[in-house]
């Protein structure tokens, strides 16, 4: 997919926009990533919150190899049913933007580290 085919894939979602990264693709929308287009796949973002429900859909989480160990990464494929229905897969987004949404307000909350 180039970077067209991932917005017009989004399109029934709402705007978003595509910048290469890692040899892939970074979606965004409101400045924020929601999903990542790597190895041929949509991955869209996720937390423990909505992780349950992409599970129950029958995704898979991205594992990523790092040191010889695998690390799951927060992001999901999309679902099978997704990819054919455009309305169903703007469903998915809007549960990758409230993901990626809290993982921002999670880093403005987070507590300094320097020692007071």
């Amino acid at each position: 997919m180039d970077e067209r085919d991932l917005v017009d894939l989004f399109a029934a979602f709402g705007p978003v926009s595509v910048r290469r990264m890692f040899g892939g693709h970074g979606i965004y929308h409101d400045g924020r990533i929601i999903a990542l287009h790597a190895f041929g796949e949509v991955w869209l973002k996720a937390d423990e919150l909505s992780a349950p429900d992409f599970e129950a859909a029958g995704s898979r989480q991205w594992l990523y190899e790092m040191k010889g160990k695998p690390t799951r990464m927060p992001y999901w494929s999309v679902p099978d049913e997704a990819l054919d229905d455009p309305h169903e897969l703007a469903e998915w987004a809007r549960k990758a933007d409230a993901a990626s949404r809290r993982a921002e307000t999670m880093k403005k909350v987070r507590p300094s580290r320097r020692p007071s």
